[in-house]
């Protein structure tokens, strides 16, 4: 084989490694901008409830079961979250027999009917960019109790930091769009000092890692 037939040979690796090169960059900068999965550390994740009646209020947590968010060149873009209803608490009561009591009624069909609907779910379908004193996006999305299913937006402060997010959300939930129906009065009248408002209160505090 002559120089010149080396040298063209030469030129013809030199292209294809050049080639093969540029491609597995342009794969590595597609793969940065494909959806990035963030999933709920349920441990470090805190769901608080809070609810009202006329005589008082009673408040607790509900466990986060699994969930995830979705991001994309640093936003986010979606995710789902589930939420074991079985596992609701009461921190307030301090007798057994009294907390056993109210957490056993909020788990029986006067209620959330946890035996038949053990989970409650949400599913994002937008996200938007805000800047509000308690907010930082909005989360739109399908939340479903029991067999209803309804769209709401949740306000929430969301920091993104390396292979973690946070976001901490506090907003109210309005428990008869969902059939709960027990002393609230969109169902019964003259309820008296047995009125439970119908808004209870949720406070979320999430942690999602890569």
């Amino acid at each position: 084989m002559d120089i010149k037939c080396i040298y063209i040979y030469l030129q013809k690796i030199y292209l294809s490694m050049k080639k093969m090169i540029v491609l597995m960059l342009a794969i590595g900068a597609l793969s940065s901008l494909q959806a990035q999965t963030y999933k709920a550390d349920v441990s470090d994740s805190q769901v608080k409830w809070l609810g009202k009646k006329v005589t008082g209020e009673h408040t607790g947590f509900i466990n986060l079961k699994e969930g995830k968010l979705l991001a994309e060149n640093g936003k986010i873009t979606g995710g789902n979250f589930i939420v074991d209803m079985s596992s609701i608490t009461n921190i307030d009561i301090e007798s057994a027999e009294y907390n056993a009591k109210l957490v056993g009624h909020l788990k029986s069909d006067d209620f959330f009917g946890v035996e038949k609907y053990p989970n409650a779910t949400f599913k994002i379908k937008s996200v938007k960019a805000v800047k509000e004193s308690n907010a930082s996006h909005h989360f739109t999305g399908d939340i479903t109790i029991k067999e209803t299913t309804k769209e709401i937006t949740i306000p929430a402060v969301v920091k993104i930091e390396g292979d973690v997010i946070t976001a901490n959300a506090t907003f109210d939930i309005d428990r008869s769009d969902f059939d709960v129906r027990y002393g609230s009065g969109s169902f019964f009248s003259d309820l008296g000092d047995n009125l439970i408002y119908d808004d209870f209160n949720l406070s979320i505090n999430l942690v999602a890692k890569k």
